[in-house]
């Protein structure tokens, strides 16, 4: 089950963006995403958050069309995004992505970032998605799709991360160690439409970027 989730941060309106929920198994909107979603014109299937957020507008734009509202309290251990993330796993996702959680609150894109490391451990394919990346953390292993030019990083989310291997890129690996706080792995590049990540042991944040 594909599932995406519309969080209130930075997203651009690209037609690749609005492909992806299209065809999304189950959409959920995170509380101020809901402008997101009303400026598409797309209906989500499930409203989740403290609803601190969103616009009166918004709000009343999708209960006049039915939609569902989860309402949590707005003193609560979880963010917005986190809740929408933790009712896909027990509903049944098998894939997330994730869209407008990232932006100018840093310490709401970090925390975005490592939810993918909870989806990770539950061997659930997750990623985010914003107007100039793609994110997502590696354990084991990876398939990055793209164009040849196009630019990845790898960034040691552990104090070591162990046994790396790159294949397709412009510049390989072969079962590298890559302690934390080096940028060695910054701006690598697709040699084809295709190249493969492997990690033995650690954590990996992996970026495709453009400008």
């Amino acid at each position: 089950m594909k599932y995406v989730i519309i969080a209130n941060g930075n997203l651009n309106y690209t037609e690749k963006i609005i492909g992806i929920i299209k065809n999304a198994d189950f959409i959920i909107g995170a509380d101020g995403g809901a402008r997101h979603l009303k400026a598409l014109g797309i209906i989500p299937d499930i409203m989740v958050g403290d609803f601190d957020s969103i616009q009166e507008q918004d709000r009343a734009f999708f209960e006049n069309r039915h939609v569902q509202f989860m309402r949590f309290p707005e003193k609560k251990d979880h963010t917005d995004t986190e809740l929408c993330v933790r009712w896909a796993v027990k509903n049944g996702a098998t894939m997330i992505t994730l869209l407008g959680v990232t932006g100018t609150r840093l310490d709401h894109t970090m925390a975005n970032i490592f939810l993918l490391k909870m989806l990770d451990d539950l061997k659930i394919s997750a990623r985010i998605i914003d107007a100039n990346n793609e994110i997502y953390i590696v354990t084991d292993k990876l398939t990055i799709k793209g164009y040849p030019g196009d630019i990845v990083s790898i960034i040691p989310a552990s104090e070591t991360v162990q046994g790396i291997t790159l294949k397709g890129f412009e510049y390989p690996l072969d079962n590298a160690r890559l302690e934390m706080g080096t940028s060695r792995g910054i701006s690598n590049v697709l040699e084809n439409s295709t190249a493969s990540i492997q990690v033995g042991s650690g954590i990996l944040i992996v970026t495709k970027s453009w400008d």
